[in-house]
């Protein structure tokens, strides 16, 4: 059973009670020790210096400065650290920022504690979750996603075909490689040889880093 050093930021006492006693029990694939709890930006900074955490649970509604100002240098000042945003809101602009400054994971405070667990699993073993309820995307951009020309500049910069570059906009939605195929009427496996191609062409090796490519490039 894995141990993971968790830092919490969020300045709701009784939420962080609350996640206290849910992490204090195992989901039996890893066991969690809240070692701080920071109620400000610049306690999660500090506190990042002090503890070296795996993992920070990050309210965006920090007192003292938006927190998604802080995941920069929360990625910044340890390369390990993954970091699961918690929040009460669901606007795709804010999520969509999030995962541009760095986030791994997304989720809304409103989920279940199996989706916790769920989440910490995913950022953890390197990959990015979007919790229930939440989008990058409205529905009239998911619409427009689906016959949105790509982007010939980029793709010419960066030697991606045509097919490549409509899974790279699928990807920027965080959609799975079973998604992607299901929308492409291609198999899973030809999505993730596709998808292992874009990342050795993009130079990146994680799904999060192509999330924020799609993002800088506006292919989402």
């Amino acid at each position: 059973m894995q141990l993971l050093n968790v830092l919490v930021a969020d300045d709701h006492p009784i939420f962080v009670e609350g996640l206290n006693a849910v992490l204090s029990k195992s989901s039996g694939k890893f066991s969690c020790s809240i070692n701080g709890v920071a109620r400000s930006a610049n306690q999660v900074v500090e506190m990042m210096q002090k503890y070296q955490p795996d993992l920070v649970l990050l309210d965006l509604g920090l007192p003292d400065t938006d927190g998604m100002k802080v995941i920069p240098n929360l990625k910044k000042g340890s390369s390990k650290t993954r970091v699961l945003v918690m929040s009460t809101f669901d606007d795709p602009r804010l999520v969509r920022a999030a995962f541009k400054a760095g986030a791994d994971g997304y989720m809304l405070k409103s989920g279940t504690k199996d989706e916790l667990f769920w989440a910490i699993e995913e950022v953890i073993n390197g990959h990015t979750f979007l919790g229930n309820g939440v989008a990058l995307i409205d529905m009239r951009m998911a619409q427009n996603a689906d016959t949105a020309q790509p982007d010939k500049r980029f793709a010419r910069k960066h030697g991606l075909t045509r097919r490549e570059m409509e899974i790279m906009r699928y990807i920027g939605q965080a959609l799975k490689n079973k998604d992607i195929a299901e929308k492409l009427y291609i198999s899973d496996q030809t999505v993730s040889v596709h998808r292992k191609n874009i990342m050795r062409k993009l130079q990146v090796n994680n799904t999060a880093s192509l999330i924020k490519i799609a993002f800088e490039n506006n292919l989402v």
